[in-house]
């Protein structure tokens, strides 16, 4: 009986260290963890490059989208000339190049040249296995390059661009006995504006019920006031009534919370397409006691017309 209890007594430290090892796990099991996880992090390392690098090639697509087209022609050449200034090296270093005279860098930068082309006139080829190979690399770069440059250039030419101007201020200034906040806008180029949508925000710093200063960005109500025999240029304007966020603000208390005016413009050019514009007034370009000239002029023949050179003139608001 009491040897019985000892094997049982025996037992339970036996049984408490294999729990014990379980519950660290053996070492094969740790060390395939630890591999593991060394695998996952290194996954993730990649994936963030990956996504670095991608990131990094869309800034520069944009960014040379986006440039004068001189430029862009101007960085597809460098590209031209640069791949094949790389393989013409190495076509001299490496020779076996049917054709083009030893040593004579002007022979084998003009060989590079046609191979990236795909030109191919015969005269000049490859007779080696290290030129061959280099000539197999460089055919498969020479499409990588032309469709980069199609698309590029494409993109660029049906690129719709906004040729719009605005007014380098907004006034705020009295209509029909309210004040208004006005900013003037119209087509460049002869570009016309039907059918413009216009948003207006009022970007302010203000205090939330716990005394903390916040920005918060609110909407005007716009009302369009368009010139719609030519269609050159709309006149936008927010009346400063009861329910206007602006109500009660003269021009120190505007400027004093207020970071700026924000005016969206969504409107078609005389092709059909939409564009879109954006323009940003600061508190210095918000002014009080101002208006714009009218630009309908009376000509000698005694008729109204549009007189685009005034029609982002400003003149005193007490001017009659």
């Amino acid at each position: 009986m009491n040897h019985r209890q000892a094997g049982a007594s025996l037992s339970r430290p036996g049984t408490t260290a294999v729990a014990g090892a379980r519950s660290e796990g053996p070492p094969s099991r740790r060390h395939a963890g630890s591999q593991s996880r060394a695998a996952a992090r290194r996954a993730a390392r990649a994936s963030s490059l990956d996504r670095q690098v991608e990131a990094a090639i869309r800034e520069g697509y944009e960014l040379l989208v986006s440039a004068p087209m001189l430029a862009v022609l101007g960085v597809i050449a460098t590209m031209f000339l640069a791949i094949n200034l790389v393989f013409a090296e190495l076509y001299l270093h490496l020779g076996g190049i049917s054709g083009v005279r030893p040593g004579s860098f002007t022979d084998a930068f003009f060989f590079s040249v046609q191979t990236l082309s795909t030109i191919g006139y015969g005269i000049t080829h490859p007779v080696s296995l290290p030129a061959n190979l280099v000539v197999t690399v460089q055919a498969m770069l020479g499409p990588i390059l032309t469709v980069f440059a199609t698309g590029v250039v494409f993109t660029h030419a049906t690129r719709v661009r906004p040729l719009v101007e605005f007014a380098p201020v907004a006034v705020v200034t009295e209509i029909e006995g309210q004040p208004t906040l006005v900013v003037r806008v119209r087509g460049g180029s002869r570009s016309s504006l039907p059918g413009a949508w216009v948003r207006l925000t009022i970007v302010r710093t203000e205090l939330d019920p716990g005394g903390l200063a916040v920005g918060r960005m609110r909407d005007l109500s716009p009302v369009l006031e368009p010139l719609p025999l030519v269609s050159l240029g709309l006149t936008v304007m927010h009346t400063i009534d009861a329910s206007s966020p602006l109500h009660g603000l003269g021009p120190e208390g505007l400027r004093a919370g207020t970071a700026g005016l924000m005016v969206n413009l969504v409107a078609l050019d005389r092709t059909g397409q939409v564009v879109q514009a954006v323009h940003h007034y600061s508190q210095e370009q918000i002014l009080f006691g101002r208006r714009f000239v009218s630009s309908l002029a009376e000509f000698r023949d005694g008729q109204l017309r549009f007189d685009a050179s005034r029609f982002l003139e400003l003149e005193p608001e007490a001017a009659a």
